[in-house]
């Protein structure tokens, strides 16, 4: 912890806030203090929205293949400090090392991508139907992002929105997670190192985070939001960001359906459900949320289930064969808790879990119920815990209502081994994102996002870029 950055970074120096003010930051597993960081006010978002603003200029005209090789060092040098980053991140998040490596790895996926998008931008050429104009379409960096990440995925968020900024050839100013500062602003040091010029990219870390947003969106200055988080955040930024016409990127909460039909293969079934609802201990927008299993398979299903979970040893994720670490707070279990409770107390069966330990951290048994009454809250709540929610179904027409019966629309999960229906199943889901007998959706080379309350915008892909890309179109009368 002695090396890691804990002051803001603004204009390419390392700063205590504006006011002096800092923040602890617990780890979850014990709810000890690991250290406190820089907790910046509105006078630290001004300065840091006048780096990105006076930067921006020059930065556009950076050449593609310069930005490219920033990214592709900082994606060697990420990979290089893989150990060092994934304690740092099981420190302060709790997920086990495992995981934490994993993240690592998939984090700088992303800078790789991205370093070779950045020399892809084209635009294009053409007579215009009258005759009269050619045209000439050119793309160009949209201008200041704020970026503002969650903190489940600590690192791999701040890349998946700083990877295509840089490479479109716009500033930023990030805003991680109050609960998670420290891998971002160790990703701050290592684009540092890489070479990313001074005022690139600004991070304020800080527990206020209405009293330096809200001015940022409201002052003109910053032309881009991209936000990761929950809905009811991203409604109220959406009305901040109308004022001065900010564009807008989000990926927000979900409520995935996890839909086993009765000829599923059970042995992919049960491991794609491992996946998609215990990665991250559950915390996570594309965790399976509500799993609809065909009645004539159901209780199997429910059986091998119970079976995995149990089997899972919770602990510090920095302990040698642990699978689930704490939950991120005191806050996110007491949710969990109280999902469970409502569940129960409506009549549904737990199979397995269900009891919080004694003890310091924030940990929560893996669990799942059955005979899961659709009036339960969890129903229409992201859990964002390791608890799985069976429900069982008859027909096709049922369960595609059933799972579409929601706000969200972020990943969907299909299992099934008729090809017919696995595509009129996926094509009738309300979904962003649908994984078709697998229970792992995401990767850097593919559009990440959804539909309906689950977000604006894609992250990750070759439409990754996009979203901090604007069109310029120049008419040139012919002669």
């Amino acid at each position: 912890m002695t090396d890691t950055p804990t002051q803001l970074f603004i204009g390419g120096a390392w700063l205590d806030a504006a006011d002096g003010a800092t923040m602890p930051v617990d780890d979850p597993a014990t709810g000890e203090i690991l250290c406190h960081v820089a907790d910046a006010g509105p006078k630290d978002a001004r300065l840091a929205e006048a780096a990105a603003v006076q930067t921006q200029e020059e930065w556009a005209r950076t050449a593609p293949r310069a930005r490219s090789e920033i990214l592709r060092r900082a994606y060697e040098i990420i990979l290089e400090r893989t150990d060092e980053l994934a304690h740092l991140m099981t420190a302060e998040m709790g997920k086990p090392l495992a995981e934490a490596r994993g993240e690592v790895a998939y984090a700088a996926e992303f800078f790789r991508w991205f370093s070779e998008e950045a020399v892809r931008i084209d635009g294009g050429a053409g007579i215009l139907p009258d005759g009269r104009n050619r045209m000439l379409l050119s793309r160009r960096p949209v201008g200041p992002c704020l970026l503002i990440t969650p903190w489940n995925f600590p690192l791999a968020m701040g890349t998946r929105k700083i990877g295509p900024a840089i490479a479109a050839g716009c500033t930023m100013v990030l805003k991680p997670a109050p609960q998670t500062p420290l891998s971002s602003l160790a990703l701050a040091a290592i684009l540092q190192e890489a070479g990313l010029p001074d005022g690139v990219l600004n991070v304020v870390t800080t527990s206020r985070a209405g009293q330096v947003c809200e001015p940022l969106l409201r002052g003109g200055g910053i032309r881009k939001l991209s936000f990761t988080g929950s809905t009811a955040v991203g409604r109220l930024l959406l009305a901040q960001s109308a004022e001065a016409v900010v564009r807008t990127s989000m990926e927000l909460g979900g409520n995935a359906p996890f839909i086993i039909f009765e000829d599923a293969d059970l042995d992919k079934a049960v491991d794609g459900a491992m996946l998609a609802k215990m990665r991250n201990m559950g915390e996570a927008c594309t965790a399976a949320n509500r799993f609809f299993v065909h009645h004539s398979v159901a209780e199997e299903f429910g059986r091998r289930l119970a079976e995995r979970m149990g089997a899972l040893v919770v602990g510090p994720g920095t302990r040698d064969g642990v699978d689930v670490g704490p939950l991120i707070d005191r806050t996110g279990r007491g949710k969990v808790e109280a999902l469970v409770t409502d569940a129960v107390e409506r009549g549904a069966r737990v199979l397995v879990g269900g009891r919080t330990p004694e003890g310091p951290g924030c940990f929560y048994p893996p669990t799942v119920l059955t005979d899961v009454s659709p009036e339960s809250r969890l129903m229409d709540t992201e859990i964002f815990g390791p608890v799985a929610a069976i429900l069982t179904f008859d027909d096709e027409d049922e369960v595609i209502r059933r799972a579409n019966d929601t706000p969200w629309g972020l990943v969907g999960y299909v299992f099934t081994e008729g090809l017919d229906r696995a595509l009129r199943v996926s094509e009738r889901i309300e979904v962003g994102m649908v994984g078709l007998n697998t229970g792992l959706v995401s990767n850097p080379a593919a559009p990440f996002g959804g539909v309906k309350q689950s977000g604006l915008g894609r992250e990750g892909g070759r439409v990754g870029i996009d979203e901090f890309l604007e069109y310029q179109y120049l008419a040139i009368p012919m002669r």
